[in-house]
């Protein structure tokens, strides 16, 4: 897998490496304020202000603050799609990571019929934290 138009001289690794280093620094930001309260510069979730519904991923934030400090009770309530995704974002990261430090760009490929479940998955979850 060579280098591609405007990846010339860029190394595989700068980009999940860029990505741990933002990510680290956003847990840490993360870690020292909590999104339960009100006061932090959190965004809102565009599609809640929007309809006032929950997006599939809304209470994520809250859900990484609980897990940061210990709390996977209190994160499975926020939301417990992501948090059931949670291992598998890890293991995508890490393996991007890998992929970039050995020189390699790692570009997954998921099948269609995962896209289809994947999005079934976060429209039928969509509807339930709603409806429930």
């Amino acid at each position: 897998m060579g280098a591609g138009p405007g990846h010339k001289g860029v190394h595989p690794a700068l980009a999940p490496l860029a990505t741990l280093a933002v990510g680290a620094a956003m847990a840490m930001y993360l870690y020292r304020t909590d999104p339960h309260q009100p006061g932090h510069l959190f965004p809102r979730c565009p599609f809640n202000w929007l309809t006032g519904q929950l997006c599939p991923v809304c209470g994520s934030t809250r859900l990484a603050y609980d897990l940061l400090h210990g709390e996977p009770v209190r994160a499975f309530h926020e939301n417990a799609l992501v948090l059931a995704l949670t291992p598998l974002l890890a293991w995508a990261s890490v393996r991007w990571l890998l992929a970039g430090l050995r020189g390699r760009r790692w570009k997954p490929a998921v099948p269609p019929r995962a896209q289809y479940a994947l999005l079934g998955a976060a429209v039928v979850w969509t509807v339930v934290r709603n409806v429930w």
